[in-house]
C-alpha cells in the first residue's frame, strides 16, 4: 500500500498534535509507511512497533500490552472487544501482527478504551502501555460489573403492594390535599365544601366535583393550589355531588385509599434504603397527572419485565411506588439514591423537571451510564437542540460523558442487559479533524467524546493531571466507590 493508501485506511486514528494521535500523519517519518506496506508479507513483532512509535516521537509498549491489545480477546474487558469494528477471531491465534486490519482493530481498541475512561486518548496509552497482563486485567476488571454476584446474590425483600390506579396518591400534592393523618379533616374537603356552598347559593344543586375545583370560589380564592387540588381529587372529577355529605362521602372514599397508598409507600422508602447499597438503577422522572403514574408504572413494568433481565433480578428504584414523609426528606433520599445507583435511567415526560434533570447530570457527574427514555419527537428535538445532558464532564477523571438516548422500552432493557452483562457495544468517529466521539451502537448515542479544540484539551489535562497527589486522591475516592459498580 502506499502512503496514501495508509493515511486514508488509519485517518480515525490520526489526530494530529503530540501522543498516539500524532503518530500517523502526513507528515510522519517516511520508515512508518514504507514498513506498514509490507504487513501483509512481513508480519509486524512488537519489537518492529515500538520502532514505528519511536519514529513518530511515541512511547514503547510492553509485551503484555501488545499481547493484550493485538493478540488476545480478553473475556473479562468490560465491554465486547469483538464487537468492534474490524474484528476477525485469527487475530487472538498470531504470534505478531499479521495485517493491516489487524493493526487497525488494536488501535480501534485502545481509542475507545481512551475514550472511556480517560480524559483523552494520549493520556490512556502513556497511562497503560508500560503496565504489565497482571495490572491491564486489574484495571479493567474494575471498571465490570460484577454479573456472577449480582446474579447469585438473591432476592431482596418485596415491596408493599399498590394498586396501578392509586399510584398518584402518594405524590406531594396529594399529600397537601388530605393532609398527614386520616383524622385530619384535609385541605380538599375544606375547600369543596366551602365552593359546594358557594354553588348551592348560586342555584346549582348538584355541581360535579370538576365544576366546584373550577368555579369562582377555588380560582379567586385558592388559586395557587388549584392544580393541587384537581390532581388530588381526580379520581372523582365528574361525579356529581348533591349535599355536604354527599361531599365528605366521596372524599373519604379517596382519602382511605390515599392513606393506604401512604402508609405503603413509606414502607417501601424504607425498603429502599435498607437495600441501597445493593441498588442497580434508578428511574428518574416527574409526573404531573394520574396518567403520568400509570405511564411510569406500566413502562417499568416493560422494563424490568424484560426476559433479557430476568437473570439478573435487578434491584430498581420505582418512583411510583415510593413516598417521604416531606419534600427536604425527599430530596435527600433521591440524591442518595442517585449517589448509590449504578445505573440511571431519565424517562422525560411532557414538560422538563429541575428535579430529573439534576438527577441526570449527578449521575453522569458520577461516571455512571444514563439513559434517557423519551417519545420520537422528544427524541429529535434531545439531538436538534443538543440537550445539556449528552455533554457533560465525570468530576472525579475529567473523562466526558452523555447520555444514551432513545424512543423505545426495548431498547432500555437491552441497554441494561448488555452494561450489566459488560457487553455494551460502541463505535468509534472522527467528525472533524482531531475531533473523536464515542457512540453506543445501539442507540448510536455520544456517550463519549475528545475535543479538537487545543486549549480546552491542554485545561483538562492540567486540571487533572497537574498534582501527582491529587491524582493519588482521586484514585482513593474511586476505589473506595467501586462497591457501587462492584
Amino acid at each position: 500500500m502506499t502512503k496514501d493508501n495508509i493515511l486514508s485506511d488509519f485517518a480515525l486514528f490520526s489526530l494530529g498534535g503530540d501522543g498516539i494521535g500524532g503518530w500517523l500523519t502526513p507528515e510522519a517519518d517516511a520508515e512508518i509507511f514504507e514498513r506498514l506496506s509490507r504487513i501483509a508479507v512481513d508480519p509486524l513483532t512488537k519489537v518492529q512497533l515500538n520502532q514505528l512509535f519511536a519514529f513518530g516521537h511515541e512511547g514503547p509498549v510492553s509485551d503484555d500490552f501488545f499481547d493484550y491489545y493485538w493478540l488476545s480477546c480478553p473475556e473479562t474487558h468490560p465491554y465486547e472487544v469483538a464487537s468492534l469494528d474490524g474484528f476477525s477471531p485469527a487475530f487472538c491465534s498470531m504470534p505478531t501482527i499479521t495485517s493491516l486490519p489487524h493493526l487497525k482493530w488494536g488501535l480501534y481498541r485502545m481509542f475507545v478504551d481512551g475514550l472511556l475512561y480517560f480524559e483523552s486518548v494520549s493520556t490512556a496509552f502513556r497511562t497503560l502501555r508500560s503496565n504489565s497482563s497482571d495490572q491491564l486485567k486489574s484495571f479493567f476488571a474494575e471498571k465490570r460489573f460484577d454479573t456472577k454476584r449480582i446474579k447469585s446474590r438473591g432476592p431482596a425483600l418485596p415491596l408493599k403492594l399498590i394498586a396501578k390506579d392509586d399510584r398518584y396518591l402518594i405524590s406531594e400534592m396529594a399529600c397537601k390535599s388530605y393532609g398527614d393523618q386520616p383524622e385530619s379533616p384535609g385541605q380538599l374537603r375544606k375547600v369543596l365544601i366551602e365552593a359546594y356552598r358557594a354553588s348551592r347559593k348560586a342555584g346549582q344543586r348538584s355541581p360535579r366535583i370538576r365544576d366546584l375545583l373550577e368555579g369562582k370560589v377555588v380560582t379567586e380564592k385558592h388559586n395557587a393550589r388549584q392544580q393541587e387540588l384537581l390532581f388530588s381529587a381526580e379520581s372523582i372529577l365528574d361525579e356529581t355531588v348533591t349535599s355536604e355529605s354527599d361531599i365528605g362521602k366521596k372524599y373519604a372514599g379517596v382519602a382511605k385509599k390515599f392513606f393506604a397508598a401512604r402508609e405503603n409507600a413509606l414502607a417501601n422508602t424504607r425498603y429502599y434504603l435498607s437495600m441501597v447499597n445493593d441498588l442497580d438503577v434508578y428511574v428518574a422522572t416527574s409526573m404531573r397527572s394520574r396518567q403520568d403514574f400509570r405511564e411510569m408504572a406500566s413502562a417499568c413494568k416493560r422494563i424490568f419485565g424484560d426476559d433479557r433481565l430476568q437473570a439478573l433480578q435487578l434491584r430498581y428504584f420505582d418512583p411510583t411506588l415510593s413516598a417521604a414523609v416531606g419534600h427536604e426528606d425527599k430530596g435527600l433520599i433521591e440524591c442518595l439514591m442517585v449517589k448509590c445507583a449504578k445505573v440511571l435511567v431519565y424517562c422525560a415526560g411532557e414538560k422538563e423537571s429541575y428535579g430529573k434533570d439534576a438527577e441526570a447530570a449527578m449521575a453522569l457527574s458520577l461516571g455512571k451510564p444514563v439513559i434517557f427514555y423519551c417519545d420520537e419527537e422528544q427524541r429529535g428535538r434531545f439531538y436538534r437542540d443538543v440537550h445539556p445532558l449528552s455533554r457533560l464532564i465525570e468530576f472525579d477523571t475529567g473523562v466526558s460523558v452523555g447520555a444514551m438516548v432513545t424512543d423505545s422500552l426495548e431498547d432500555v432493557a437491552e441497554i441494561l442487559h448488555r452494561l450489566f452483562e459488560n457487553k455494551m457495544q460502541y463505535k468509534l468517529e472522527q467528525p472533524k479533524p482531531g475531533h473523536l466521539r464515542l457512540k453506543e451502537a445501539l442507540t448510536e448515542s455520544v456517550v463519549r467524546l475528545q475535543t479538537s479544540d487545543r486549549m480546552l484539551a491542554e485545561t483538562l489535562r492540567n486540571v487533572y493531571q497537574a498534582n501527582p497527589d491529587d491524582q493519588l486522591i482521586r484514585g482513593r475516592h474511586r476505589s473506595a466507590s467501586r462497591s457501587t459498580r462492584r
